[in-house]
């Protein structure tokens, strides 16, 4: 995919690339879930926390998949990603992959066990970025982009989806998902 800011719209994954040393975001993949005039708004994919949505929401058992961070931004509050149209207000980021939506029927679908870890995640806080800031990074070469996939969204080990990613895309980009984490050590 190109790294040109105008391919900058939701479903877009963003990669970092591995010489990113940030911590909040190196080795993170992000879905870009909004990007307008106003900013850009997305969660990070690859960052399972100890912690399940039932010790921090009371309501919600019998979920027990892990929550996720979802970027640096606003930790306390609580976004969530799922594959259900159905929900109301979901705003559709990709094919089968829909960003928030009415909370009570989300609480509605994983009391009734049709939303799970492959269906449904959640996140805590979120990455942000101001009008213009993402675009400038991406030309910079701070991300790489990615399509999204509901595979890649709903992964079942979170914390590989960085490397398998890089792997996929092949060519120059598969050599970067062997990169080390401290090229001085190698």
């Amino acid at each position: 995919m190109s790294s040109s800011s105008d391919t900058l719209r939701p479903g877009v994954l963003l990669v970092a690339p591995p010489m990113l040393q940030d911590p909040n975001f190196k080795r993170s993949v992000v879905l870009l879930c909004e990007h307008s005039g106003e900013g850009s708004f997305g969660l990070m994919l690859n960052r399972p926390l100890d912690l399940q949505l039932k010790d921090v929401l009371e309501d919600i058992a019998p979920f027990e998949d892990h929550l996720s961070l979802g970027g640096p931004v606003e930790p306390n509050t609580l976004h969530f990603l799922h594959r259900f149209e159905e929900v109301p207000q979901a705003i559709r980021v990709a094919d089968d992959i829909y960003w928030g939506g009415e909370f009570e029927a989300i609480k509605d679908l994983a009391r009734s066990g049709q939303a799970h870890g492959e269906s449904l995640r959640f996140f805590l806080g979120y990455a942000g970025w101001t009008t213009g800031q993402l675009g400038q990074e991406v030309e910079a070469g701070g991300w790489i982009l990615a399509e999204a996939d509901s595979s890649r969204v709903f992964p079942e080990e979170p914390f590989r989806l960085w490397r398998l990613i890089l792997r996929n895309m092949g060519g120059e980009y598969a050599v970067l998902a062997n990169f080390p984490d401290d090229p001085r050590l190698n």
